[in-house]
């Protein structure tokens, strides 16, 4: 077994930028992996359903050049997670193909695995029907039919892929959906590191910087060894401290103290944090308790309807004095306009009018009820085709430029910011899987496809 091992993490999330120079003092330090997230659910679900990403190609490229070329140069495996922020297979392709450019531009020799975590439908009918698919809290019971509706279904792996990839001489691996404490997990396990150290140290990295005194400089470095794990950030100027380490178990997790992995539980209740100096923080005392059955999480998205917006903006002071009343005006009118004009129920259609500068972010519980001075009015349609959706937007629009409230006798004159008012918005999606599946296999889900130096088709 090594006697420990260093994981660098450069930033949160492949493509949201980091300091070069921090990766590079990261390797200084003598990191033997660089792990980071290549996305996240946090966006919504409109990228796994519609199988593209959130962010731009340039700044995914500028990240994965300065990644590669450290990889490259100190000799340490790279291992990008979630590729294409959702983890589809067309995702994972995305980001092997700006791979492949960049390392044809560098000149790099470096073997490239990808791994493909889409699901078919039909398969995890058949799983249903077994009994083998359960619901995690709130959602209810899966049937066939949700299944079908999916555009894409992802599987979220844990370490076992990265780790069999890199087993078979993987230099940099590209995997599609995975848990965020995996990519930085795997290769540590893989060098005899014990399971609760790992796995804690997994998760306090998993957003590089964010376990810091200041989240913008850049990512951490994590030490593993036989009893704990030591934390410290890439930026010289910046710290990590006890609370900055131990808060981040407060952050995406149900309870502070546990978060369920595939292979099973990360149990931190006992874990100290110690200031080692002003910068670095030891951890120790935590566990990893092995679950009975394996399992791996399911996230599918299906369309919903196709969505077109509008937005006003309101400076009249008589209206923002009673916006409130206002709004229910312009809701019954809306629903009054629809029914006669387009003959449409309001079964057939939804639209949701958000107050911008009122009470758009908190709704009822905003506890501030004094008069704004302006406010933004979003109106959000939603049909279950694309015409219909622009055909109500523009019925409304007379009365997002001059609906006065009951007690004006004038028309008041509102204004739009944009010419057309309307802005279709194409498909909108919801997540309708929250569920997981009992596996035989951690690797069996997934799909490894090992490519020869500088090949990533």
């Amino acid at each position: 077994m090594t006697a420990s091992v260093r994981i660098l993490v450069p930033t949160g999330m492949l493509g949201g930028g980091f300091p070069p120079e921090t990766v590079s003092r990261g390797i200084d330090l003598g990191a033997d992996v660089i792990a980071v997230d290549g996305g996240s659910t946090d966006s919504g679900p409109y990228y796994l359903g519609s199988g593209t990403a959130k962010t731009a190609a340039a700044a995914v490229a500028r990240d994965l050049r300065v990644l590669l070329r450290a990889a490259a140069t100190a000799g340490i495996p790279l291992i990008v997670g979630s590729c294409g922020t959702s983890g589809t297979d067309s995702g994972v392709d995305w980001v092997a193909g700006i791979a492949r450019e960049i390392l044809a531009e560098e000149g790099l020799a470096l073997r490239v695995a990808t791994i493909y975590s889409e699901q078919q439908a039909a398969d995890l009918k058949e799983q249903l029907g077994r009994g083998r698919v359960h619901p995690l809290p709130p959602a209810g019971e899966l049937d066939s039919a949700t299944l079908e509706s999916c555009r894409h279904i992802v599987a979220m792996m844990g370490h076992e892929p990265i780790a069999e990839a890199l087993a078979a001489g993987a230099d940099v691996v590209l995997a599609g959906r995975a848990t965020d404490t995996a990519l930085a997990a795997a290769y540590p396990l893989m060098r005899g590191m014990p399971a609760g150290p790992t796995w804690h140290a997994a998760k306090i990295v998993e957003c590089g910087g964010q376990c810091t005194t200041n989240p913008r400089a850049g990512g951490v470095l994590a030490t593993i060894d036989a009893t704990g794990f030591t934390i410290e950030p890439l930026d010289p100027a910046v710290a990590c401290t006890p609370t900055s380490v131990a808060a981040h178990m407060l952050y995406e997790t149900v309870n502070p103290f546990s978060m369920r992995e595939p292979a099973g539980t990360i149990v931190v209740a006992d874990a100290t944090y110690t200031a080692l100096d002003d910068r670095r923080v030891r951890v120790e005392g935590s566990r990893f308790e092995p679950a009975e059955q394996y399992t791996v999480k399911l996230e599918g998205a299906r369309i919903t309807g196709y969505e077109t917006m509008s937005f006003t903006a309101i400076r009249d002071p008589r209206i923002l004095g009673q916006i409130t009343t206002w709004a229910a005006l312009l809701r019954r009118m809306i629903i009054e306009w629809v029914g006669q004009t387009l003959a449409l129920g309001t079964d057939e259609y939804a639209f949701d009018i958000r107050l911008y500068g009122h009470d758009a972010i908190l709704g009822d519980l905003d506890p501030d009820t004094r008069p704004p001075r302006e406010v933004g009015v979003m109106l959000l349609v939603n049909a279950a085709d694309q015409a219909t959706a622009t055909a109500i937007a523009k019925l409304v629009n007379p009365l997002m430029l001059h609906l006065p409230t009951p007690d004006m006798d004038y028309l008041p004159s509102l204004a739009f910011p944009t010419s057309p008012a309307e802005t279709e918005r194409g498909a909108a999606y919801e997540f309708v899987l929250n569920h997981v599946v009992d596996v035989d296999s951690p690797t069996g889900p997934f799909r490894i496809h090992l490519l020869e130096d500088g090949d990533v088709r």
